[in-house]
């Protein structure tokens, strides 16, 4: 049987191996064919050849990655051991710095590799799409960076707007005046803000004006100027809303629009303005573009799982 020994220079062998050594468990299961064995500062794996070949590659990445960011964890291992090349896996060392500080003093800055892709490509564009599934952060990732270009003076507003899909019949039968109606669509907006932004501070820039949480149709008509405007659920837009929402766009504004094609809430036969958006806008420079996937799941491991079943099932109709 052929053997590999990979030793564990200037690292923390319980760091890398990670509580229980969990995060060696996650390699087994990656290379059912090979036995893992941790010891001490080495691991050992046996095997096929060609397999402890692949395996060396995979824990040289590794390797590298935990020497540059201190930290390994299930996502970063899923995406080491899943990725073409290290280009999928990593980026600037900008990208990964604390985007505000939230309103109870914890560092909010993007998790993810795509996350921290979605970063470097705001500030490098004025106008990107954020697309995936579910807990992916796109939304919180840039409610984020919002906060962060209006705490630096880079924006003078934040406008949060998302369709309200139901915004017909169904809204006039839920008691309140249309404020009252239209908060729980905005609610996950809310929640972000909420978290970034002290209660008493949040109250008077959104009585102020200078963050405004609204539904899309509101947009119509206004010239969005030094504003950083996020358009959430983007999926559930018609093709004249999307076109509406992206010509809005005014001077020195920086529009970020997140969705999940796997989640439109139209009704059939209606395509997606998000959807049409994205073919249409692909390679227009000033556009960036990013697709995040489960491997950016973070929220309860659960949430991966489901999202993997539910693939699953739409894969075979």
């Amino acid at each position: 049987m052929n053997e590999i020994i990979i030793e564990l220079e200037e690292i923390s062998p319980k760091e890398f191996f990670g509580t229980g050594n969990e995060n060696i468990t996650l390699l087994k299961k990656y290379f059912p064919k090979l036995k893992i064995v941790a010891r001490g500062n080495k691991v050992k794996a046996y095997g096929d050849e060609e397999l402890l070949e692949e395996f060396d590659r995979r824990m040289t990445m590794l390797l590298k990655h935990f020497s540059k960011y201190n930290k390994l964890d299930e996502n970063v291992i899923e995406r080491v051991l899943t990725s073409q090349s290290s280009d999928d896996y990593t980026t600037s060392e900008k990208s990964g710095e604390v985007l505000v500080h939230g309103a109870n003093g914890k560092p909010i800055k993007a998790i993810t590799a795509n996350q921290r892709k979605m970063v470097e490509l705001m500030r490098k564009n004025d106008m990107v799409f954020a697309i995936g599934p579910a807990g992916t952060g796109k939304t919180y990732t840039g409610v984020a960076l919002a906060v962060q270009a209006l705490k630096n003076k880079e924006v003078k507003r934040i406008i949060l707007t998302r369709p309200a899909v139901e915004a017909g019949e169904n809204l006039g039968f839920l008691p309140g005046d249309l404020k009252e109606k239209l908060d729980p669509y905005m609610q996950p907006l809310y929640d972000a803000l909420r978290d970034m932004i002290p209660a008493e501070k949040l109250a008077q820039y959104i009585e102020n004006g200078t963050i405004q949480i609204a539904p899309l149709a509101f947009m119509r008509g206004r010239t969005l100027d030094h504003a950083f405007v996020i358009l959430d659920e983007g999926q559930n837009t018609t093709h004249a809303q999307m076109k509406m929402f992206l010509t809005r766009m005014g001077k020195s504004a920086k529009f970020l629009l997140t969705g999940d094609p796997g989640q439109i809430d139209l009704p059939r036969r209606t395509i997606s303005g998000l959807k049409e958006a994205l073919l249409i806008l692909k390679g227009v420079e000033g556009v960036g573009m990013i697709f995040l996937d489960d491997k950016d799941v973070i929220r309860h491991k659960l949430v991966k799982k489901i999202i993997a079943a539910y693939k699953n099932i739409e894969n075979r109709e």
